[in-house]
């Protein structure tokens, strides 16, 4: 059979950045203004179109940078999902492979480009509708991140480099949006192998009656076994 590029309509593909982190122990999602049509005035993931000299990669690095003003960061940062839908963007058929990122200590976006603003938003403030399908990436993503915290040591990121056991539950609580019995959090967190280690022969005081609690360190673990299950 012979190829004709006339029987493959041309549609683009685009990439959009679901940015997490803790702020003021609350859990924020990086989201712009947009600036241009479609959709001018609503709230959206930053990202853009790919262009055809540059791979998937680059581009959300770029538009990441364009659009917030926010270079490429260490901490957890992987490939979420490709949206297909063929009424996702009024203005063609659009392709967009989605990115979910998680990391502490994120500084204030700078808008730019089609971007008319760029802040942080607390995820339980987010509206129930976005541009496009982004409220939908932002589920797909929050799940992500909130089954990540299940079986990796992602929330270690999240603390000093000491911490109290107290520390590292305000972090699962905050991704989690739950409350857990500290007792129970402490028993399940040093039943799992060097999950954290302790600092021998140092405290940090709670402020309540002169009580001190013991400090930790993360361990050497990437995984955990057993998980840490979700109420």
């Amino acid at each position: 059979m012979t190829y004709s590029s006339a029987d493959f309509p041309p549609f683009a593909v685009t990439v959009d950045l679901t940015i997490l982190t803790i702020r003021r122990n609350r859990l924020c999602l990086m989201l712009i203004t947009r600036g241009e049509e479609p959709f001018r005035g609503d709230l959206a993931l930053p990202g853009g179109f790919v262009r055809a000299d540059e791979s998937i990669d680059d581009a959300a690095s770029r538009e990441l940078l364009e659009e917030t003003g926010l270079a490429l960061f260490d901490g957890h940062i992987e490939q979420l999902a490709t949206y297909g839908s063929p009424d996702r963007d009024p203005r063609m058929r659009v392709v967009s492979v989605a990115y979910v990122a998680f990391a502490p200590n994120l500084p204030d976006p700078v808008a730019g480009t089609d971007a008319a603003e760029a802040m942080w938003i607390e995820v339980d403030d987010l509206p129930s509708e976005m541009a496009f399908d982004h409220r939908e990436m932002v589920d797909d993503a929050l799940e992500r991140v909130r089954s990540k915290l299940e079986y990796s040591t992602l929330a270690t990121e999240f603390v000093e480099e000491t911490f109290t056991m107290r520390d590292l539950q305000t972090v699962y609580e905050t991704v989690w949006g739950t409350t857990w019995d500290r007792a129970n959090f402490r028993r399940k967190v040093l039943a799992t192998p060097d999950f954290v280690r302790p600092v021998v022969g140092r405290t940090a005081s709670t402020g309540s009656r002169g009580r001190h609690a013991q400090l930790y360190r993360a361990g050497s673990a990437t995984a955990l076994h057993p998980p840490m299950l979700r109420a």
